[in-house]
């Protein structure tokens, strides 16, 4: 599958901006991707989206916008954009927000929930757009316009899903998002080892996979169970997957972008003693990759 991914926020938990994440940004999860026929695909709502929604006003001159919006799960930071996001007080813009079919609550009660009185001054109801709210259930491709699109359930506190989108069913090569997983067993998961096989089956061949990689190990020690990974754990999964390019995802708030420099060269250190072909870079505002 041909298609082209911007990240327009990359950062995990709440927003960073400042001096120290200028090169890799601080807005929370947002990837816009294009598929090959140019249909709009969305991943996440952080507040990343609130950029995109204005570049997508300007690019429109005034034509109508028409998108599909994956959201991976309904935790804060991958959410929080939605009231900001230009497009949806335009009449004659349509978003189709996705989400998991077995969330505790529905994706269309969250998103009301986020804009009630109590804590946002606009209602939903004010908004113009068209929202349609749709399920997806974990394991059945779903046909959009232009892609095929399978979600996985990932190992994370509430919930959450990895998606994969590829031209039609089996295909190899794609895109893979993965942006809130635990890779580490851990109990309150359960058995991790048929996961991790399943998982390694979902990801392999990906032309792209795009993984949270939040934590350094030393990191990890201290915050086991909160569904998140290392950079060396997203390089070991890409290695086992055949993956092509591993994009590092969901930066920790305090991570700065020397530091990020170094995750990334541990990284590739480690795809160079395994003799493997394998690109890692950061993610980073304003990065473009092609599958």
């Amino acid at each position: 599958m041909s298609v082209r991914a911007t990240f327009w926020g990359t950062r995990g938990s709440i927003p960073t901006p400042g001096p120290h994440t200028v090169r890799y940004g601080g807005n929370t999860p947002c990837v816009e991707v294009r598929t090959s026929d140019g249909h709009l695909i969305i991943l996440d709502a952080g507040t990343g989206i609130r950029a995109l929604g204005r570049a997508l006003l300007e690019r429109a001159d005034g034509a109508p916008i028409e998108a599909d919006l994956f959201l991976t799960h309904a935790h804060w930071d991958h959410i929080q954009g939605i009231p900001f996001f230009a497009p949806l007080f335009g009449r004659g813009n349509r978003l189709r927000i996705w989400g998991s079919a077995s969330l505790e609550r529905s994706v269309d009660q969250v998103v009301r929930d986020q804009m009630s009185p109590v804590v946002f001054p606009v209602s939903f109801e004010a908004l113009a757009a068209t929202i349609e709210f749709r399920s997806i259930v974990e394991g059945t491709p779903t046909r959009g316009t232009g892609y095929e699109v399978t979600a996985f359930a990932l190992q994370h506190p509430g919930g959450a899903l990895g998606y994969r989108f590829a031209d039609r069913v089996g295909d190899t090569g794609g895109l893979v998002y993965v942006p809130d997983n635990e890779l580490a067993p851990h109990p309150r998961y359960g058995s991790a080892g048929p996961w991790r096989d399943r998982l390694t089956a979902f990801v392999r061949g990906a032309s792209v996979l795009i993984h949270d990689a939040m934590y350094t190990p030393e990191e990890y020690a201290s915050r086991a169970g909160w569904g998140h990974s290392t950079h060396q754990e997203a390089v070991a999964l890409a290695l086992a997957a055949d993956v092509r390019t591993l994009v590092l995802f969901h930066h920790d708030p305090e991570r700065t972008d020397g530091a990020l420099d170094r995750c990334v060269a541990e990284c590739l250190e480690l795809v160079r003693r395994a003799g493997a072909s394998l690109e890692v870079i950061a993610a980073g505002e304003g990065l473009t990759v092609h599958t």
